[in-house]
């Protein structure tokens, strides 16, 4: 690869390095998995770089790869290994309450992973409809409804004291 190339690879990975696990964490829900997933990644993207990087959207292109990783991840067979039984910390740099993040991480857990990437892409990410669809390669219309259900299934597993009188949330 030439100087340049290395260069612009480099900048951009550590760009995009802490985001990235940022969004593998919140669409698998496991910071050592979502570490591996973005290593995977990069190592991918580093190898395709020189192509890689006149890409019209760039971001759109790591995060399919990102998302298409994490699912063949979780497809491989040492993965249905029971998780420990007390949890890892994530790192500390969150903002609000922490109590908040915990209740809406756990309700996210028990999503199924399809819902959970839609809410993450949409909502975290603040995708269109269209870039959410082109990123978990289905149609518009399927966000849309995989969007409706997954806020439906939201509400259902947030616990009832932190719901407002209206039926929002705190």
């Amino acid at each position: 690869m030439r100087q340049a190339d290395e260069e612009g690879f480099a900048d951009y990975a550590a760009a995009r390095l802490v985001g990235l696990r940022r969004i593998g964490y919140l669409i698998c829900g496991d910071w050592h998995l979502a570490e591996d997933a973005v290593s995977t990644v990069l190592a991918k993207l580093y190898v395709a770089w020189p192509s890689a990087s006149r890409a019209d959207n760039l971001d759109a292109y790591v995060r399919r790869m990102l998302i298409r990783t994490i699912v063949d991840e979780r497809r491989r067979p040492w993965r249905r290994e029971a998780p420990a039984a007390y949890p890892l910390s994530p790192p500390a740099t969150a903002s609000g309450d922490p109590h908040d993040r915990l209740v809406l991480r756990q309700a996210l857990a028990r999503m199924p992973p399809r819902r959970r990437t839609v809410l993450v892409l949409r909502y975290f990410e603040n995708l269109t409809v269209e870039e959410t669809a082109a990123a978990m390669g289905c149609t518009p219309g399927t966000v849309k409804s995989q969007t409706a259900r997954a806020l439906a299934a939201l509400r259902d597993l947030l616990p009832l004291d932190d719901l407002l009188p209206d039926g929002g949330a705190r």
